[in-house]
Order: structure tokens, then C-alpha cells, then sequence
């Protein structure tokens, strides 16, 4: 696999930059490949814009830029968020957006738009801020990024103790809404 690149992004609080980690993680200890990830987020410590980068390779070299240059993969959880990346994004990427937070404008033609309402889901599941794992669930069912159960894996190696049930419910929703879109289309 040559260099592949993801950024997420959304609002603080929604577990954005955890979502980067989980992701990194999955591809680095369950997928034995190469990763490097970046976070960027505002001064405030919820509520302000923030990104994940990471860029996942089989060999080492590929990575010997660490940061995200062009991606092919972005998942944007806010409306801020797509304000903010979509204008720049590459014409022909993925563009996965929560459509229970973002409204599509101009800035998304040209572009394979996935949607899928992480949001209301979690909400289904009775915890909102779970959004960022289904979501998760999302990815790994309509990419390559990492494998999907090395996506689970990672989720559950990183949430709070406890929480792990509530957690693999929410990747197994996103995940089951990605295939069931994968088999439509």
C-alpha cells in the first residue's frame, strides 16, 4: 500500500483527536504497518474546531514526512469543521460527513460523499458522545484505512474502563450502517 491519508474533524469534545489515535493505533499494533499522527485543534478546550491527521503506510520511508499533505479520506463531524477543510479538500476524496451536524454546500461537488448520522445514532444508543466510535464503525466498514476488527481492537484497548460494552455497540452500529450502504451502492 503506498502512503494513505486521513484527516478527521469536528469540535472539541466530540473525540476527534481520540478517533485519530484509535485509528493510528489499529493500523501500527493490529495491522503491523507504519503511522504518524497529528492533531490540531483551537484554544478553546470544547466547543473549538479541531483535526486529526494520520498517514498509514506498509514501509517506514513513505512516512518519512510526518504530516498530512493531501488526503484522500475526510470525516468531518461539525459545520464548522467542513467550513473549514471541505474548500481545500481534493476533488474525487472522500468526504464522509455526520449529516446529523453538517449540511452539504458547493464546496462538496466533485467529491464521493458518504453520509451517515453518527450523532442520532449515538443518541439511539443513549449516549451522545459516543458519536466519534460509531463513526469509527463508519470508516472501517466503507475504507481500507485499517482493518476493521483492528479498528475494534484499538476502540476497545482505548476507552475508559467500563465503558467498553456501550463502546463496541456503538462501533458495531456505525459499522453495520457502512456495510448496509456498501451493499446499495
Amino acid at each position: 500500500m503506498d502512503r494513505l491519508e486521513i484527516r478527521l474533524s469536528g469540535f472539541g469534545g466530540q473525540g476527534i483527536i481520540r478517533s485519530g489515535e484509535i485509528i493510528g493505533k489499529a493500523a501500527v499494533l493490529y495491522d503491523s504497518r507504519f503511522a504518524t499522527f497529528t492533531q490540531s485543534y483551537g484554544p478553546e478546550s470544547r466547543g473549538g474546531a479541531c483535526a486529526a491527521q494520520v498517514a498509514i503506510a506498509d514501509d517506514p520511508v513513505e512516512l518519512s514526512y510526518p504530516h498530512v499533505i493531501d488526503p484522500s479520506i475526510l470525516v468531518v463531524m461539525s459545520q464548522g469543521a467542513y467550513n473549514k477543510y471541505a474548500p481545500g479538500f481534493r476533488r474525487g476524496g472522500l468526504l464522509i460527513v455526520d449529516d446529523s451536524l453538517v449540511e452539504l454546500g458547493e464546496e462538496a461537488e466533485g467529491m464521493k460523499v458518504l453520509k451517515m448520522p453518527a450523532t442520532r445514532l449515538a443518541e439511539d444508543l443513549g449516549r451522545r458522545i459516543v458519536a466519534n466510535v460509531v463513526m469509527l464503525g463508519f470508516v472501517a466498514a466503507v475504507t481500507d484505512i485499517a482493518s476493521p476488527e483492528a479498528i475494534r481492537q484499538a476502540v476497545l484497548d482505548s476507552v475508559p474502563k467500563g465503558t467498553e460494552e456501550l463502546n463496541e455497540r456503538a462501533f458495531e452500529t456505525g459499522f453495520e450502517y457502512g456495510q448496509e450502504m456498501k451493499v446499495k451502492a
